[in-house]
């Protein structure tokens, strides 16, 4: 009787932790939805300014850097399979896999803004501002995805991760699927529209 106790008394615990995870995002769908919104007012405002400014904008750069996290967002996949059917080995590639994607395209936001600033592109311009802020608040989403990335890989290395309990890699994967949508929206208002 004490094990089926045991048993019920985790499912809803999981269920509430799922929940979290999806009202944590919808408040961030909100977030970005309103910088999103206020991009497109912005740039609407000062179609000018972003017209100048796309000539330095190195869209292979950052399109191979779109790849990548889209590439990382089709591992949490696999990873989450991987678990699912008890492959522990497998599910540790893969998030490894996940995290040097992850790394690499911070490293790719972090050239891209290198050379934008060589370039003479000011936090304070008219493009600057919005492109800054807004690509280094998904940035920053990124490098928590990657914190909490290594927390999942600790616990899969400790073999808390099995085919019947597996929330802890599915709710990061909910978090990186979310990060890599709102880049692939970013992606398209700053550099091909």
């Amino acid at each position: 009787m004490a094990e089926l106790q045991a048993a019920t008394a985790f499912v809803p615990q999981r269920e509430n932790a799922k929940l979290a995870v999806w009202a944590f995002l919808g408040g961030e769908v909100v977030f970005f939805g309103a910088l999103i919104l206020t991009l497109i007012v912005f740039r609407a405002r000062e179609a000018a300014a972003f017209a100048e400014v796309r000539t330095l904008l190195s869209i292979p750069l950052v399109g191979l850097n779109t790849f990548i996290l889209i590439l990382s967002s089709y591992l949490v996949v696999r990873a989450l399979g991987a678990i699912r059917a008890g492959r522990q080995r497998s599910l540790l590639w893969h998030l490894a896999g996940i995290f040097v994607l992850g790394a690499l395209f911070l490293g790719g936001q972090a050239l891209e803004w290198s050379t934008l600033f060589a370039e003479g592109l000011s936090v304070r311009s008219a493009f600057g501002t919005p492109f800054f802020a807004i690509t280094g608040l998904h940035g920053t989403h990124v490098l928590v995805g990657l914190m909490w990335l290594v927390y999942v890989i600790v616990l899969a290395l400790r073999g808390r991760y099995s085919s019947a309990s597996h929330q802890g890699v599915e709710t990061f994967g909910l978090y990186w699927h979310f990060v890599d949508v709102v880049w692939i929206v970013l992606f398209t208002l700053f550099y091909l529209i």
